[in-house]
């Protein structure tokens, strides 16, 4: 049957429906592209790291949503050349091409905001802990320990770790002592959620507990909370009674077990009790297990 014998509203509605859905699929693979042009031209690990954390789930949800209109106007073109009229056919593929594509969308949307976390914090952290070089000598540099670094920051930027506003890395050239820092936004990443496994689990509050004194640590409380599940957890971390002069003593070791993104413990003790505790690497895991007085946590 051709176009003629169609009503001419038809004829530009299936026309329309062809060259949008063309234009759509376009939009989207032409956004996919120039969102990974954009990746492959910035050379710096900490800049690349920094467009991903905040561009590249907004981009995918941009690149979907524009399949998902493709999807609707794709749908408008079912048995187009069996319909001569607007009639109830019409309406009701209408109703399905929007159920079609919202569908496509919000799948999409799923995915993109509680599953593919888990895959761009494993892509962050190549980025965020691939081997920097120093620029003026073309010597490997070493990343720093949560406490080693705090030698090389000031007041200002520990408070801002300590707010978990701020996050910031401290590399060094060990033969020149040259200092590289480095500024990333605090906590975007969330940590994997135990009781539903996406990485949704969020810092919403911070309490500190016991101040440390000259002879014991301190005790920092974290508040998580899924925002998937809405699963809810409490962490002890101990406060380091250590200044900066005491690490600056310390001779810098290199980290062992590098795979190894954070350990945890959990202690029972036979009064029933129970408590958490995270640390960054085995090293400081073992010399809290070395160090632990049960009578006193």
């Amino acid at each position: 049957m051709d176009y003629i014998e169609m009503s001419p509203f038809l004829v530009a509605w299936n026309n329309a429906m062809i060259l949008g859905s063309i234009i759509m699929v376009a939009a989207g693979i032409v956004i996919y592209l120039l969102h990974n042009i954009k990746v492959s031209s910035i050379a710096e690990y900490h800049l690349k790291y920094d467009y991903i954390n905040a561009k590249e789930i907004k981009t995918y949800k941009l690149v979907f949503y524009c399949f998902g209109v493709a999807v609707t106007l794709a749908i408008n073109l079912y048995g187009m050349h069996e319909m001569k009229q607007v009639e109830v056919w019409f309406f009701t593929r209408l109703f399905m091409s929007i159920a079609g594509g919202t569908l496509v969308a919000y799948v999409s949307y799923l995915v993109l905001e509680y599953y593919y976390p888990t895959k761009l914090d494993k892509k962050l952290k190549r980025y965020r802990l691939a081997p920097r070089i120093n620029p003026k000598t073309g010597n490997k540099m070493r990343l720093l320990s949560e406490e080693e670094e705090d030698v090389h920051l000031d007041e200002g930027m520990i408070a801002e770790e300590n707010v978990f506003s701020i996050d910031y890395d401290v590399w060094i050239d060990e033969k020149t002592g040259d200092v590289k820092i480095e500024k990333y936004q605090g906590r975007l990443q969330a940590l994997k959620c135990n009781t539903c496994g996406f990485y949704t689990m969020r810092v919403t509050k911070e309490e500190v507990v016991k101040m440390p004194s000259g002879t014991e640590p301190g005790e920092l409380i974290k508040h998580y909370q899924c925002s998937y599940c809405k699963s809810v957890r409490a962490t002890a971390f101990n406060i380091s009674t250590k200044e900066a002069e005491d690490y600056k003593k310390e001779k810098f070791k290199f980290r062992q077990n590098k795979d190894v993104d954070l350990v945890k413990v959990e202690i029972h003790t036979i009064s029933g009790n129970k408590k958490h505790y995270e640390f960054q690497n085995l090293e400081e895991a073992q010399k809290f297990l070395n160090e632990f007085d049960s009578g006193k946590s």
